[in-house]
Protein backbone atom coordinates (compact mmCIF):
# COMPACT_ATOMS: atom_id res chain seq x y z
CA UNK A 1 0.00 0.00 0.00
CA UNK A 2 1.33 3.46 -1.19
CA UNK A 3 0.43 6.66 0.75
CA UNK A 4 0.39 10.28 -0.49
CA UNK A 5 0.99 13.79 1.08
CA UNK A 6 -2.81 14.24 0.71
CA UNK A 7 -3.02 11.16 2.80
CA UNK A 8 -0.78 12.35 5.73
CA UNK A 9 -2.20 15.45 5.57
CA UNK A 10 -5.72 14.08 5.98
CA UNK A 11 -4.62 11.81 9.12
CA UNK A 12 -2.99 14.97 10.81
CA UNK A 13 -6.45 16.58 10.55
CA UNK A 14 -8.16 13.73 11.94
CA UNK A 15 -5.81 13.46 14.66
CA UNK A 16 -3.93 9.94 13.77
CA UNK A 17 -0.42 11.84 13.67
CA UNK A 18 0.73 15.08 14.84
CA UNK A 19 1.77 17.58 12.53
CA UNK A 20 5.53 17.77 14.00
CA UNK A 21 5.83 13.73 13.33
CA UNK A 22 4.73 14.15 9.72
CA UNK A 23 7.28 16.83 9.52
CA UNK A 24 9.92 14.56 10.80
CA UNK A 25 8.90 11.76 8.94
CA UNK A 26 9.09 14.35 5.29
CA UNK A 27 12.45 15.15 6.24
CA UNK A 28 13.69 11.79 7.36
CA UNK A 29 12.64 10.40 4.15
CA UNK A 30 13.19 13.20 1.84
CA UNK A 31 17.19 13.26 3.49
CA UNK A 32 17.75 8.96 2.51
CA UNK A 33 19.75 8.78 -0.55
CA UNK A 34 17.93 7.08 -3.06
CA UNK A 35 14.57 8.14 -1.96
CA UNK A 36 11.59 8.85 -4.35
CA UNK A 37 11.26 12.00 -3.20
CA UNK A 38 14.39 13.41 -3.93
CA UNK A 39 15.62 11.07 -6.90
CA UNK A 40 11.88 10.91 -8.73
CA UNK A 41 9.53 13.53 -10.56
CA UNK A 42 6.22 12.14 -8.60
CA UNK A 43 2.95 12.61 -9.35
CA UNK A 44 -0.14 10.93 -9.06
CA UNK A 45 -1.53 9.41 -12.83
CA UNK A 46 -2.90 5.84 -11.50
CA UNK A 47 -3.32 4.91 -7.87
CA UNK A 48 -3.47 1.41 -9.10
CA UNK A 49 -6.23 -0.95 -11.50
CA UNK A 50 -9.07 0.23 -10.40
CA UNK A 51 -8.52 3.67 -12.07
CA UNK A 52 -7.95 1.73 -15.33
CA UNK A 53 -11.52 0.01 -14.61
CA UNK A 54 -13.33 2.80 -14.20
CA UNK A 55 -11.87 4.99 -16.76
CA UNK A 56 -12.73 2.38 -19.25
CA UNK A 57 -16.72 2.46 -17.87
CA UNK A 58 -16.28 5.87 -17.79
CA UNK A 59 -15.96 5.74 -21.58
CA UNK A 60 -18.26 3.20 -22.40
CA UNK A 61 -21.16 5.37 -20.99
CA UNK A 62 -20.02 8.82 -21.94
CA UNK A 63 -19.51 7.26 -25.31
CA UNK A 64 -22.96 5.48 -25.14
CA UNK A 65 -24.59 7.98 -23.97
CA UNK A 66 -23.41 10.65 -25.97
CA UNK A 67 -24.58 7.90 -29.60
CA UNK A 68 -27.62 7.42 -28.28
CA UNK A 69 -28.92 11.42 -27.52
CA UNK A 70 -27.12 11.86 -30.98
CA UNK A 71 -29.94 10.39 -32.96
CA UNK A 72 -32.48 12.29 -30.84
CA UNK A 73 -30.68 15.90 -30.67
CA UNK A 74 -27.21 17.24 -31.15
CA UNK A 75 -27.27 19.76 -28.65
CA UNK A 76 -28.47 17.14 -26.31
CA UNK A 77 -25.69 14.62 -27.17
CA UNK A 78 -23.28 17.45 -26.72
CA UNK A 79 -24.65 18.72 -23.22
CA UNK A 80 -24.73 14.90 -21.82
CA UNK A 81 -20.55 15.11 -22.17
CA UNK A 82 -20.12 17.69 -19.34
CA UNK A 83 -23.19 16.91 -17.59
CA UNK A 84 -21.88 13.45 -17.08
CA UNK A 85 -18.77 14.12 -16.84
CA UNK A 86 -19.63 16.14 -13.70
CA UNK A 87 -21.56 13.69 -12.21
CA UNK A 88 -19.12 10.81 -12.15
CA UNK A 89 -16.51 13.07 -11.00
CA UNK A 90 -18.98 13.77 -7.47
CA UNK A 91 -18.18 10.31 -7.27
CA UNK A 92 -14.89 9.02 -8.13
CA UNK A 93 -12.91 12.42 -7.75
CA UNK A 94 -14.42 13.84 -4.69
CA UNK A 95 -15.07 10.74 -2.84
CA UNK A 96 -12.65 7.99 -3.96
CA UNK A 97 -10.06 10.52 -4.83
CA UNK A 98 -8.99 8.51 -7.81
CA UNK A 99 -6.06 10.15 -9.98
CA UNK A 100 -6.84 8.44 -13.82
CA UNK A 101 -10.40 9.23 -13.85
CA UNK A 102 -9.85 12.84 -12.51
CA UNK A 103 -7.86 13.57 -15.16
CA UNK A 104 -10.23 12.31 -18.23
CA UNK A 105 -13.61 13.63 -16.57
CA UNK A 106 -11.83 16.72 -16.30
CA UNK A 107 -10.72 16.70 -20.33
CA UNK A 108 -14.04 14.98 -20.86
CA UNK A 109 -16.10 18.04 -19.12
CA UNK A 110 -13.63 21.23 -20.67
CA UNK A 111 -13.90 19.33 -24.21
CA UNK A 112 -17.50 18.95 -23.87
CA UNK A 113 -18.28 22.38 -23.08
CA UNK A 114 -15.96 23.67 -25.82
CA UNK A 115 -17.75 20.86 -28.22
CA UNK A 116 -20.88 22.07 -27.27
CA UNK A 117 -20.17 25.70 -27.21
CA UNK A 118 -18.67 25.57 -30.67
CA UNK A 119 -21.52 24.16 -31.67
CA UNK A 120 -23.88 26.71 -30.37
CA UNK A 121 -22.39 29.78 -31.41
CA UNK A 122 -21.38 28.11 -35.18
CA UNK A 123 -23.68 30.88 -36.72
CA UNK A 124 -21.89 33.29 -35.15
CA UNK A 125 -19.11 33.79 -37.73
CA UNK A 126 -15.94 34.55 -36.67
CA UNK A 127 -16.84 34.50 -32.97
CA UNK A 128 -17.18 30.91 -32.87
CA UNK A 129 -13.87 30.32 -31.29
CA UNK A 130 -13.93 33.50 -29.01
CA UNK A 131 -16.44 31.90 -27.30
CA UNK A 132 -16.05 28.40 -27.21
CA UNK A 133 -12.30 28.81 -25.79
CA UNK A 134 -14.11 31.67 -23.17
CA UNK A 135 -16.66 29.20 -21.86
CA UNK A 136 -14.16 26.23 -21.80
CA UNK A 137 -11.98 28.52 -19.75
CA UNK A 138 -14.23 29.46 -17.68
CA UNK A 139 -15.22 25.39 -17.01
CA UNK A 140 -11.94 24.38 -16.47
CA UNK A 141 -11.82 27.26 -13.40
CA UNK A 142 -15.09 26.07 -12.07
CA UNK A 143 -14.05 22.55 -12.08
CA UNK A 144 -11.15 23.32 -10.34
CA UNK A 145 -13.03 25.03 -7.80
CA UNK A 146 -14.94 21.74 -7.14
CA UNK A 147 -12.38 18.89 -7.65
CA UNK A 148 -8.72 20.32 -7.18
CA UNK A 149 -7.24 18.03 -9.86
CA UNK A 150 -3.99 19.27 -10.73
CA UNK A 151 -3.85 19.17 -14.26
CA UNK A 152 -7.17 21.29 -14.64
CA UNK A 153 -4.88 24.44 -14.29
CA UNK A 154 -2.79 23.78 -17.56
CA UNK A 155 -6.17 22.41 -19.11
CA UNK A 156 -7.47 26.23 -18.27
CA UNK A 157 -4.38 28.01 -18.83
CA UNK A 158 -4.35 26.38 -22.11
CA UNK A 159 -7.92 27.29 -23.18
CA UNK A 160 -7.49 31.01 -21.74
CA UNK A 161 -4.18 31.56 -23.76
CA UNK A 162 -6.81 30.39 -26.82
CA UNK A 163 -9.24 32.63 -25.84
CA UNK A 164 -6.66 35.88 -25.93
CA UNK A 165 -5.38 34.34 -29.02
CA UNK A 166 -9.18 33.91 -30.65
CA UNK A 167 -10.00 37.37 -29.64
CA UNK A 168 -6.62 39.12 -31.12
CA UNK A 169 -7.28 37.17 -34.62
CA UNK A 170 -11.30 38.16 -34.42
CA UNK A 171 -10.75 41.89 -33.89
CA UNK A 172 -7.19 42.09 -36.02
CA UNK A 173 -7.12 39.07 -38.85
CA UNK A 174 -3.78 40.17 -39.85
CA UNK A 175 -2.57 38.67 -36.83
CA UNK A 176 -2.44 35.41 -38.03
CA UNK A 177 1.21 35.82 -39.52
CA UNK A 178 2.66 36.24 -35.52
CA UNK A 179 0.12 33.69 -34.52
CA UNK A 180 3.61 31.69 -33.90
CA UNK A 181 5.06 34.90 -31.88
CA UNK A 182 1.86 34.82 -29.22
CA UNK A 183 2.51 30.91 -28.79
CA UNK A 184 5.97 31.46 -28.06
CA UNK A 185 5.10 34.49 -25.34
CA UNK A 186 2.38 32.31 -24.25
CA UNK A 187 4.60 29.31 -23.81
CA UNK A 188 7.02 31.33 -21.46
CA UNK A 189 4.21 32.82 -19.58
CA UNK A 190 2.72 29.07 -18.81
CA UNK A 191 6.62 28.41 -17.57
CA UNK A 192 6.35 31.22 -15.60
CA UNK A 193 3.39 30.54 -14.32
CA UNK A 194 4.84 26.96 -13.17
CA UNK A 195 7.40 28.50 -11.31
CA UNK A 196 5.44 30.20 -9.31
CA UNK A 197 3.68 27.37 -8.46
CA UNK A 198 6.76 25.39 -7.87
CA UNK A 199 8.10 28.05 -5.81
CA UNK A 200 5.32 27.65 -3.47
CA UNK A 201 5.92 24.21 -2.69
CA UNK A 202 9.54 23.46 -2.98
CA UNK A 203 9.53 20.75 -0.81
CA UNK A 204 7.14 18.85 -3.29
CA UNK A 205 4.82 17.50 -0.55
CA UNK A 206 1.41 19.19 -2.21
CA UNK A 207 -0.69 19.29 -4.96
CA UNK A 208 0.54 22.15 -5.66
CA UNK A 209 3.78 20.80 -7.17
CA UNK A 210 1.46 18.38 -9.58
CA UNK A 211 -0.14 21.61 -10.72
CA UNK A 212 3.55 22.62 -11.39
CA UNK A 213 4.19 19.12 -13.29
CA UNK A 214 1.56 19.56 -15.91
CA UNK A 215 2.45 23.43 -15.92
CA UNK A 216 6.07 22.50 -17.27
CA UNK A 217 4.70 19.73 -19.41
CA UNK A 218 2.64 22.31 -21.38
CA UNK A 219 4.95 25.45 -21.32
CA UNK A 220 8.07 23.31 -23.13
CA UNK A 221 6.54 22.54 -26.55
CA UNK A 222 4.90 26.06 -26.91
CA UNK A 223 8.36 27.11 -26.63
CA UNK A 224 10.18 24.90 -28.96
CA UNK A 225 7.74 24.70 -31.82
CA UNK A 226 7.65 28.21 -32.27
CA UNK A 227 11.41 28.49 -32.69
CA UNK A 228 11.41 25.60 -35.29
CA UNK A 229 8.92 26.62 -37.34
CA UNK A 230 10.44 29.93 -37.61
CA UNK A 231 14.21 28.03 -38.61
CA UNK A 232 12.24 26.15 -41.11
CA UNK A 233 12.40 22.78 -39.80
CA UNK A 234 9.25 22.12 -39.68
CA UNK A 235 9.69 22.58 -43.83
CA UNK A 236 11.64 20.47 -44.56
CA UNK A 237 14.18 23.71 -44.65
CA UNK A 238 16.59 22.30 -41.87
CA UNK A 239 20.21 23.18 -42.50
CA UNK A 240 23.90 22.34 -40.32
CA UNK A 241 23.10 26.07 -38.73
CA UNK A 242 19.70 25.82 -38.32
CA UNK A 243 20.05 22.40 -36.36
CA UNK A 244 23.15 23.54 -34.47
CA UNK A 245 20.79 25.86 -32.75
CA UNK A 246 17.88 23.78 -31.73
CA UNK A 247 20.47 21.42 -30.31
CA UNK A 248 22.26 24.09 -28.35
CA UNK A 249 18.28 25.22 -27.56
CA UNK A 250 17.93 21.82 -26.33
CA UNK A 251 20.88 21.92 -24.07
CA UNK A 252 19.40 25.10 -22.80
CA UNK A 253 16.35 23.91 -21.62
CA UNK A 254 17.91 20.43 -19.90
CA UNK A 255 20.28 23.30 -18.03
CA UNK A 256 17.21 25.06 -16.73
CA UNK A 257 15.42 21.38 -15.92
CA UNK A 258 18.06 20.69 -13.71
CA UNK A 259 18.31 24.18 -12.11
CA UNK A 260 14.65 23.59 -11.15
CA UNK A 261 14.14 20.09 -10.74
CA UNK A 262 11.75 19.30 -13.38
CA UNK A 263 12.50 16.49 -16.19
CA UNK A 264 9.12 17.13 -17.50
CA UNK A 265 10.02 20.52 -19.16
CA UNK A 266 13.16 18.85 -21.04
CA UNK A 267 11.08 15.22 -22.12
CA UNK A 268 7.93 17.33 -23.16
CA UNK A 269 9.87 19.08 -26.34
CA UNK A 270 12.41 15.37 -26.72
CA UNK A 271 10.72 14.76 -29.96
CA UNK A 272 11.43 18.04 -31.84
CA UNK A 273 15.34 17.64 -30.91
CA UNK A 274 14.87 13.83 -32.01
CA UNK A 275 13.40 15.34 -35.47
CA UNK A 276 15.97 17.62 -35.62
CA UNK A 277 18.88 15.11 -34.77
CA UNK A 278 17.60 12.73 -37.18
CA UNK A 279 17.75 15.20 -40.01
CA UNK A 280 21.28 16.18 -38.48
CA UNK A 281 22.67 12.74 -39.90
CA UNK A 282 20.95 12.60 -42.97
CA UNK A 283 22.49 15.78 -43.76
CA UNK A 284 25.93 14.05 -43.12
CA UNK A 285 25.39 10.43 -45.03
CA UNK A 286 23.59 8.37 -42.21
CA UNK A 287 20.33 7.74 -43.90
CA UNK A 288 19.78 4.23 -42.88
CA UNK A 289 20.99 4.36 -39.01
CA UNK A 290 19.66 8.09 -38.74
CA UNK A 291 17.02 7.32 -36.13
CA UNK A 292 19.12 4.27 -34.03
CA UNK A 293 21.89 6.90 -33.93
CA UNK A 294 19.26 9.76 -32.79
CA UNK A 295 18.21 7.18 -30.01
CA UNK A 296 21.81 6.06 -29.21
CA UNK A 297 22.96 9.64 -29.06
CA UNK A 298 19.82 11.33 -26.67
CA UNK A 299 18.77 7.51 -25.04
CA UNK A 300 22.53 7.64 -23.84
CA UNK A 301 22.26 11.00 -22.69
CA UNK A 302 19.78 10.99 -21.00
CA UNK A 303 20.12 7.81 -19.03
CA UNK A 304 23.68 9.35 -17.77
CA UNK A 305 22.22 12.31 -16.72
CA UNK A 306 19.28 10.33 -14.66
CA UNK A 307 22.23 8.28 -13.04
CA UNK A 308 24.10 11.62 -11.62
CA UNK A 309 21.60 14.18 -11.69
CA UNK A 310 21.59 14.37 -7.83
CA UNK A 311 25.04 15.35 -8.32
CA UNK A 312 25.44 17.56 -11.64
CA UNK A 313 21.71 19.01 -9.93
CA UNK A 314 24.24 20.04 -6.56
CA UNK A 315 26.73 21.50 -8.51
CA UNK A 316 24.64 23.72 -10.95
CA UNK A 317 22.55 25.03 -8.30
CA UNK A 318 25.44 26.00 -6.24
CA UNK A 319 27.28 27.74 -9.30
CA UNK A 320 24.01 29.48 -10.15
CA UNK A 321 22.78 33.41 -7.79
CA UNK A 322 21.66 32.97 -4.52
CA UNK A 323 18.69 35.41 -5.07
CA UNK A 324 17.69 32.52 -7.93
CA UNK A 325 18.51 29.30 -5.42
CA UNK A 326 15.44 30.25 -3.22
CA UNK A 327 13.14 29.70 -5.81
CA UNK A 328 14.26 26.08 -6.79
CA UNK A 329 14.14 23.12 -4.80
CA UNK A 330 17.39 22.25 -1.96
CA UNK A 331 20.05 20.13 -3.89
Amino acid sequence: MMYSDEDLDSAVKKGIFTKAAVLEFRTQFSNTPGSTAVDEENFRLVTGFNDIFVVIACGLLLYSSYSVLGAINTVVSLLSLPLLAWGLAEFFVRKRKMALPAMVLMLVFVGGVFALSRYLFSSASGITYVAATGLSAIAAFVHYQRFQVPITVAAGAATALGFIAATVLYYLPGAINSILMIVLISGIFIFLLAMYWDASDLKRTTRRTDVAFWLHLLSAPMIVHPIFAYLGILEGKESTVSIAIVIVLYLLMTLVSIIIDRRAFMVSSLLYVMYALSNLFTIYGIVGYNLAATGVCIGGGLLLLSAFWRPVRSSIVKAIPVALQQFVPKT
